[in-house]
């Protein structure tokens, strides 16, 4: 599965591409150091496939590469973050 990112200005989106199908996670940048995850969308094609949870991984890896936070909005990123305690270095409120 590759993961994609598209940023223009203050919004940005990850994109995850499996067998024709794109979910993904969208993101507002409030400053240099922090994003907030605002969406996340898997067709229904995709769901039980592991995109969602591994767009919500990349998420963390860019956080923890370029040393910024992430304020969860999205209800699922927010419940990924409360199964993974590990990503907690990353996570703001």
């Amino acid at each position: 599965m590759d993961i994609a990112q598209e940023e223009t200005n203050t919004k940005g989106r990850y994109t995850a591409t499996l067998d024709g199908h794109t979910g993904e996670m969208t993101y507002s940048r409030s400053s240099p150091h922090l994003i907030i995850v605002d969406h996340t969308f898997v067709p229904d094609a995709l769901r039980g496939k592991g995109v969602g949870q591994a767009l919500a991984l990349h998420a963390i890896e860019e956080a923890r590469k370029g040393s910024w936070k992430i304020i969860p909005l999205c209800p699922f990123m927010r419940a990924q973050v409360m199964r993974h305690p590990e990503w907690r270095d990353v996570i703001q409120g």
